[in-house]
């Protein structure tokens, strides 16, 4: 079944065009996949980029749009990805990068795509567990920029996922939620030596 991507804010995606024609820009970006590719970039795959602050706050996640995160194509596969970031003076490109979670959100994002029931796909970070993951929302209808994941989307950390957590294991938000929360545990106390 095909994932309904939602649609970007035009802004955003202007911004990452205007980046992508710089030059500058691209000789300059820290992912060295993008400053060495040779032949035509493009935009691909918007994706709302969605921070979880508080895995161990009691309840249902709050999260909070921190972005749009395009994969950036060159020729069948992605070299990096561009980030825009929403500012006081509307959308900007914030940046470039490259690495491990590039690649994991085209397989991801691939795997996703067999999946039977349709989805809308969005970025859920969880900085507390170094953790990146797609977020497969139930509600095709909804503004990829607002929402609360459910009980019953989909959440598949991306790989490299903390230790125990299976990359690219679908799973129901509220089966994940408990094993994430408890991760973040108290820290027993360090003793002093005597």
């Amino acid at each position: 079944m095909p994932l309904h991507v939602p649609p970007s804010p035009a802004p955003a995606l202007r911004s990452i065009l205007s980046a992508l024609g710089s030059p500058t820009a691209v000789r300059e970006a820290p992912a060295a996949a993008l400053r060495i590719h040779q032949g035509p970039l493009s935009p691909d795959h918007p994706l709302p980029v969605h921070v979880w602050d508080d895995v161990s706050q009691a309840g249902p996640p709050r999260t909070r749009l921190a972005g749009w995160r395009f994969l950036i194509r060159g020729g069948e596969r992605a070299v990096a990805a561009a980030e825009a970031r929403l500012t006081a003076d509307g959308w900007t490109f914030s940046h470039f990068c490259d690495g491990p979670y590039v690649a994991a959100t085209e397989r991801a994002l691939q795997q996703a795509e067999s999946l039977t029931a349709p989805y809308q796909p969005r970025l859920l970070s969880v900085p507390e567990l170094y953790m990146l993951t797609l977020w497969l929302h139930h509600d095709l209808t909804a503004d990829g920029a607002q929402g609360m994941p459910a009980a019953g989307d989909l959440l598949v950390p991306l790989a490299p996922a903390p230790p125990g957590i299976a990359s690219y294991l679908p799973q129901r938000v509220a089966d994940l939620l408990p094993r994430l929360t408890l991760r973040l545990g108290p820290t027993p106390l360090l003793r002093e030596p005597a």
